[in-house]
């Protein structure tokens, strides 16, 4: 048995000084300092004790992309988003063709089984976020157009034991029909509107066939209007969807992210969406097989359109905290920790400190900058 103290405990629904977490691979509970007996001492040092975090959006890392199909290349971003507090994620693929999809897939399948082993100091993977090819090509984005195709349950059934999340715009020709069927047959897996041009009443049709979350909310999709709410009206006022928020400050204006805490509450998932350029210097890069240019927090194609991110997670609730007047630690925590988990119906075993969870933690200074990540009671990254 171990047990952390001398920090500031960031729960489920407060912060918490003169306690301690008593654990080994799960968490045994939250008790008085006085209460830890002969257990293993690790010492906060005064750090925050934050629930391991959780991104449900990121295609790259350190020089290495999901879609690539490089098991090393999942193993080194497993390592790497483990410094930024992360123990769990899944790794995202693009719009590619099936065949690199399927190389993807068992790459990261392959890397699934060694996290869940236990094998390797790198961040757990749960899964697969698909995001494409099942898209509308006027949203695209930084997507590879000649690769998006209809949606396809028969796709979808034979990685449905990987997929956790997928993306899909409602309103193209067959998608609705095939919404509903993956619903009906598999509604463990999160579906997600985006890169869409679907209408709020399209939008809507597709909440009542089994969409239950929108990607990346704000981008690639049709936006807020008065007389025309869009996917973006859908999303802020449906309670049904969860949403995804790039808070890079770039993405989405801080000036928005108090007003979508506000309406979404536990519904509010932080993501990174970050790209293979994160953690690396300024320069080219490349995503689903275009050329991508990074300056700072901003990447873009050679045309200019946004494409992904370099933003890290911890950082993602650093500036939620410096944007969102008087929000509490624990609940911007909660938007990258035990809201994903909760999307992605992972909560009983991840994000959050609590009895009988897995023994996740990273330890914050108030920057929320990272020095320990421990995943199921070992530690996987220590500065």
């Amino acid at each position: 048995m171990k047990a952390i103290v001398n920090g500031i405990f960031v729960l489920e629904g407060a912060t918490l000084r003169d306690a301690a977490v008593l654990f080994d691979e799960k968490i045994r509970g939250v008790v008085a300092p006085d209460m830890v007996g002969d257990a293993e001492i690790i010492d906060a040092g005064g750090a925050y004790v934050l629930p391991g975090l959780v991104d449900m959006h990121i295609h790259g890392y350190l020089g290495e992309d999901a879609s690539d199909g490089k098991a090393e290349g999942i193993r080194t971003m497993a390592r790497g988003i483990a410094k930024n507090g992360v123990t769990s994620w899944l790794p995202t693929t693009m719009t590619v063709s099936i065949p690199e999809l399927e190389r993807a897939f068992e790459a990261i399948r392959t890397v699934k089984a060694e996290s869940e082993r236990g094998d390797f100091d790198g961040a757990q993977i749960m899964g697969i976020n698909a995001e494409g090819p099942f898209i509308n090509p006027e949203k695209k984005g930084a997507q590879a157009g000649e690769h998006i195709k209809p949606c396809d349950p028969e796709f979808i059934n034979k990685y449905a034991d990987l997929i956790k999340v997928f993306t899909v715009a409602p309103e193209m020709k067959g998608n609705m029909a095939a919404i509903r069927r993956i619903h009906r047959e598999h509604p463990e897996i999160l579906i997600s509107m985006g890169h869409t041009s679907a209408t709020f009443d399209e939008a809507e049709k597709a909440v009542r066939a089994g969409v239950r979350h929108v990607t990346h909310l704000f981008n690639a999709q049709t936006p807020l209007k008065h007389r025309d709410p869009g996917v973006v009206g859908c999303a802020l006022t449906d309670s049904k969807l969860s949403c995804e928020l790039i808070a890079d400050t770039f993405h989405v204006n801080k000036a928005l992210f108090k007003l979508v805490s506000e309406l979404k509450k536990d519904k509010l998932v932080l993501i990174t969406d970050c790209t293979r350029a994160g953690g690396m210097p300024d320069g080219e890069y490349s995503l689903g097989g275009q050329p991508i240019f990074v300056s700072g927090i901003e990447c873009r194609l050679a045309d200019g359109t946004i494409a992904g991110s370099v933003l890290k997670l911890n950082e993602a609730v650093r500036n939620i905290v410096l944007n969102v007047k008087r929000v509490p630690l624990h609940k911007a925590v909660r938007m990258a920790s035990l809201n994903p988990a909760t999307a992605l119906g992972i909560n009983k075993t991840k994000g959050s400190i609590a009895e009988g969870k897995d023994a996740d933690f990273c330890f914050a200074d108030k920057d929320i900058s990272i020095s320990r990540t421990i995943l199921r009671g070992r530690t996987i990254y220590q500065a």
